[in-house]
């Protein structure tokens, strides 16, 4: 029998990954994992040396070796990056979506340029909208996890 794996689980390991960390999927057991890159590196380098400068735990170092060692990905499987969800992406969906012509003009134009996260907050929250944006954005990540699970034939569950 395969496990079926929460959903919300997913979706929290697609959420929590940085430049500096990234999420994995135990295939066998469900559990999802995030793993720093110093952790990683660790291993890599094989210097246990770094462990103390970094300030990093044994199980961290534990679990990225049992990642690294999964070289054929049988064990584990990489969630979809934060450049795989592309945010901006998902942005531009929304800004699209608002019935009112001006106020999607306005946002469309925020989410251009240098700043455009920031200018985006300051504009859902200047029109109100931060509930909507929310709401559109976790059913727009929901439907990257399940794609990614129907993908990688990853049985879930949903509550």
């Amino acid at each position: 029998m395969r496990i079926k794996v929460k959903l919300d689980d997913i979706i929290t390991g697609m959420e929590f990954q940085t430049d500096e960390m990234s999420s994995y999927l135990n295939k066998e057991t469900g559990e999802v994992s995030t793993v720093m890159e110093q952790e990683f590196r660790v291993v890599e380098e094989d210097d246990d040396s770094l462990i103390s400068l970094y300030g990093l735990e044994e199980d961290g170092i534990e679990k990225a070796r049992d990642i690294l060692m999964d070289d054929e990905g049988i064990k584990y499987i990489a969630l979809p990056s934060k450049f795989e969800v592309h945010e901006l992406e998902i942005m531009k969906q929304f800004c699209l979506s608002v019935d009112d012509k001006d106020i999607s003009e306005s946002l469309m134009n925020a989410i251009h340029g240098k700043g455009a996260f920031r200018f985006f907050k300051d504009s859902i929250r200047r029109y109100g909208m931060e509930d909507q944006w929310y709401k559109f954005r976790d059913a727009a990540i929901k439907r990257i996890a399940i794609e990614w699970c129907e993908t990688n034939n990853i049985e879930y569950i949903e509550k």
